[in-house]
């Protein structure tokens, strides 16, 4: 993703979308969010995450996240896609989507944050937006960014799962394992010396034996 880094303060901008004109780092106010970009509307891969997303939403409103998508398509295109995956989701169709979809009709915003897919290109040769998530925290700086092709669905669980230890690992001297969900064991920072980790970790820390006989693999309950 040129031009923006893991730790960068997330560009500001004016969009139009679903639920009108947006500023928004004003949208995200002192939230985590999620933006969560789509090659096109009224397609088929686009349309079951859209519906995904939307079934986790209370999931993601939950952690204090705010979700917004977008596509290279007009307000009005969103507005009646919407209708698509509302059904596709068995919704009653005149629920509407819990989170708002940013129009980049111009592709102005998917030059500017880097979202264009070269390799897939739309009716009239021009490149569509991968799918690319960016999660931002409370401070406006980029926590996470995937990038997957527009051929690619992401997982939705996973990136609760993603969120649940970017939350932990913000507040807490820990990293997670792989695999880690909620409530599994973390480990200890590898800069925090034994001397500290009784005050730091009350419930224990237990240290894995290894071969090459350093420490370095200690694990305590979740904060």
């Amino acid at each position: 993703m040129p031009g923006i880094l893991l730790g960068d303060v997330f560009p500001d901008f004016d969009a139009n979308t679903t639920i009108g004109k947006i500023r928004f780092h004003e949208f995200l106010g002192d939230s985590w969010g999620v933006l969560f970009s789509h090659p096109r509307d009224y397609t088929p891969v686009c349309t079951t995450e859209l519906g995904q997303a939307a079934k986790l939403s209370d999931a993601f409103e939950e952690r204090g996240v705010k979700m917004i998508a977008l596509s290279i398509d007009s307000v009005e295109d969103h507005c009646g896609w919407a209708k698509d995956i509302l059904a596709y989701n068995q919704e009653d169709p005149g629920c509407k989507l819990p989170f708002p979809i940013i129009a980049d009709d111009k592709r102005e915003l998917s030059v500017k944050l880097g979202m264009l897919d070269p390799d897939e290109l739309d009716k009239d040769g021009l490149p569509l937006t991968a799918r690319c998530v960016f999660v931002i925290g409370p401070d406006k700086k980029l926590k996470l960014s995937i990038l997957y092709p527009a051929t690619t669905g992401r997982n939705f669980t996973e990136l609760l799962r993603v969120i649940d230890s970017l939350q932990l690992t913000a507040r807490k001297k820990v990293a997670t394992p792989v695999n880690w969900k909620l409530g599994d064991q973390v480990m200890v920072l590898p800069n925090i010396p034994d001397s500290e980790t009784s005050k730091l970790f009350p419930a224990g820390v237990t240290t894995k034996e290894l071969p090459s006989g350093k420490k370095y693999l200690r694990y305590t309950p979740q904060p």
